[in-house]
């Protein structure tokens, strides 16, 4: 009987023993994971959690702190990215409105101290005044427009529109602009009617935003060219140059606000930096999409597409 009770009391021990030994090990692991979180919190690094043992708890929450982990890491990235995108939009904010606001107080500095000046040459200065005063207006009321656009503040009613007769009417607008530069246009519109839900006046500021872009960037190529086609349940507008391009590096950034294709495109004919991101958030206000493909002198296209409406 003594010797059963010792044997018991022994046994019981030993499980006193590993039960000991296993919280400490326990204790030890959940002070490594509390040490390493706060060296990987401060330091701000990509590191992450590694636990030898087999304590199925212990994985599960391994698991879940480097998943929070990776979250953490990803918000970082992305708040560092638009830092440095808010730093360029201020940038390129202050170039915009700094260029012709200097030649207006040039000009008007010139006025004010000659006053012998040619009455041609004061008129001169006063319609380049005038112009680079609307210059300024139409840059604010893009970016207002844009702000309104990504809050949510502008609404666009969708009604049934046909895109052939909009296509029509929108490179019919820039006909004398394309005969001055001796461009070859190339049009596809079919004869049957494509209709989508739209809004005529968001699809004709885009449709201009894209031949306008395509005039100014494009015209080294020497053709444009304007492509209304169907594709299973979809309607497409294609708007296309063999100009310069633009350069595979730049393509997954040339819708952001207020990028400018510094090095993909000539820096002569640099606008805003507005224009295909207001194109890209009223095309997807309309439930559309907006693709770019580019081959440097091969072929350049925007590519929108939208739900055919079909009666």
């Amino acid at each position: 009987m003594i010797i059963l009770f010792s044997g018991g009391l022994v046994l019981l021990l030993l499980v006193i023993l590993w039960q000991y030994l296993r919280l400490r090990e326990h204790g030890r692991q959940l002070e490594y994971i509390h040490s390493k979180l706060e060296s990987i919190m401060d330091r701000g690094s990509h590191e992450r959690l590694l636990l030898f043992g087999s304590d199925p708890a212990l994985q599960k929450l391994l698991a879940s702190l480097n998943s929070l982990l990776d979250v953490n890491h990803k918000g970082a990235v992305e708040m560092a990215r638009m830092e440095q995108s808010m730093r360029h939009m201020l940038a390129n904010i202050s170039h915009d409105l700094k260029t012709p606001l200097t030649v207006v107080l040039g000009y008007i500095e010139t006025l004010l101290q000659d006053h012998s000046m040619p009455a041609e040459e004061r008129e001169r200065m006063l319609r380049t005044i005038h112009a680079k005063a609307e210059e300024v207006i139409t840059l604010m009321n893009r970016f207002f427009d844009l702000a309104k656009l990504e809050s949510g503040d502008k609404d666009i009613p969708l009604t049934k529109v046909e895109l052939g007769e909009l296509c029509r009417r929108n490179i019919l607008s820039f006909y004398e602009l394309l005969s001055a530069k001796g461009s070859e246009v190339q049009i596809d519109i079919p004869d049957e009617p494509l209709y989508i839900m739209g809004n005529e006046e968001a699809l004709d500021r885009v449709l201009g935003n894209l031949l306008s872009n395509a005039i100014s960037y494009g015209d080294a190529g020497g053709v444009l060219g304007l492509r209304l086609y169907s594709q299973a349940d979809k309607v497409c507008i294609e708007v296309w140059d063999k100009g310069k391009g633009i350069a595979e590096d730049h393509q997954d950034k040339i819708f952001e606000r207020l990028y400018t294709l510094e090095d993909s495109r000539n820096r002569t004919y640099q606008g805003s930096g507005l224009g295909l991101t207001i194109t890209k958030r009223l095309t997807e206000q309309m439930n559309g999409t907006i693709k770019l493909t580019s081959k440097p002198y091969v072929r350049t296209a925007f590519t929108l597409s939208f739900s055919r409406l079909d009666f």
